[in-house]
């Protein structure tokens, strides 16, 4: 009732021609849905998809680095694990609306005398060439506004890939041993292979989380053209009471993290069968 009432009801409006606080007009079919990708002004539903893909594209790929980075130096052994894996983990504690607040501050765009956060400190360390505008270019601005996210949920996917190396069995590490395989080449044949589950299970939900991303974004740059993406989109079109226009961009919305989801689920299911 909760769920897929409410997603039936939606997927109603988004057929409908309720563009304002009058109510409904009546059926519009899917002329909403065509609309944003031919008669949206300036392309905005199309531009916000584009923001997202690059987004997506640089969240997925750093946070799946870093976190398969620090897990290798968990995995060979540590001193002081615990504090290491407290210290990675510690960002997912913290809610994407103030880590947003304060990488806005760390993402000043001022350069030169005027710089702040992590141009001040190039300035100061006399690395002025690394100084950019951060999320406010128009080429890499999303880019940037992915790193926020990368530094909040690459601890996640390091306690995953952790868990996956601690996972394997010992007798598969000794058997390679023996076998003549040792430091890099056990990694590249013998262990990472045993990692892709836990590789596509971090795909499958920082693809998901990023598709749905809007209290980081809005916390960062705000309602913006440079950096609008579809969630955001929706929010400042429920603004102005286009209810059916809303509701169209989040039924593509939710196909969006479906395509992504929905082949994950059934692969699961069927390696549950098998085993």
């Amino acid at each position: 009732m909760f769920v897929y009432g409410l997603i039936g009801w939606t997927i109603k409006l988004s057929l409908s021609d309720e563009h304002d606080a009058l109510g409904n007009q009546g059926f519009a079919g899917l002329k909403n849905f065509t609309q944003l990708f031919t008669d949206d002004i300036n392309d905005r539903f199309v531009h916000s998809l584009k923001n997202l893909g690059i987004f997506t594209l640089v969240f997925m790929v750093g946070a799946l680095v870093m976190g398969l980075f620090w897990a290798l130096l968990l995995e060979r052994g540590v001193r002081g694990e615990g504090v290491f894996r407290a210290v990675y983990l510690f960002p997912m504690a913290v809610s994407f609306v103030a880590s947003g607040v304060v990488w806005r501050w760390l993402m000043n765009s001022a350069d030169g005398a005027n710089a702040g956060g992590l141009n001040r400190i190039f300035e100061d360390l006399h690395l002025g060439f690394l100084e950019n505008p951060w999320w406010t270019d128009p080429d890499w601005g999303m880019a940037a506004m992915a790193l926020p996210a990368i530094w909040q949920l690459s601890g996640y996917v390091m306690a995953l890939f952790l868990s996956g190396f601690r996972g394997i069995p010992a007798e598969l590490r000794e058997a390679a041993a023996m076998d003549g395989a040792s430091g890099w080449k056990l990694y590249r044949h013998v262990l990472f292979p045993q990692l892709t589950p836990t590789a596509l299970s971090a795909l499958i939900i920082l693809g998901h989380m990023s598709m749905k991303m809007f209290d980081l974004i809005m916390s960062v740059s705000g309602a913006q053209w440079l950096t609008e993406v579809p969630a955001v989109y929706v929010w400042q079109t429920l603004l102005t009471s286009d209810f059916a226009k809303a509701a169209a961009i989040s039924i593509i919305l939710l196909l969006l993290v479906a395509i992504v989801i929905v082949p994950y689920l059934i692969y699961n299911n069927r390696v549950e069968r098998r085993s």
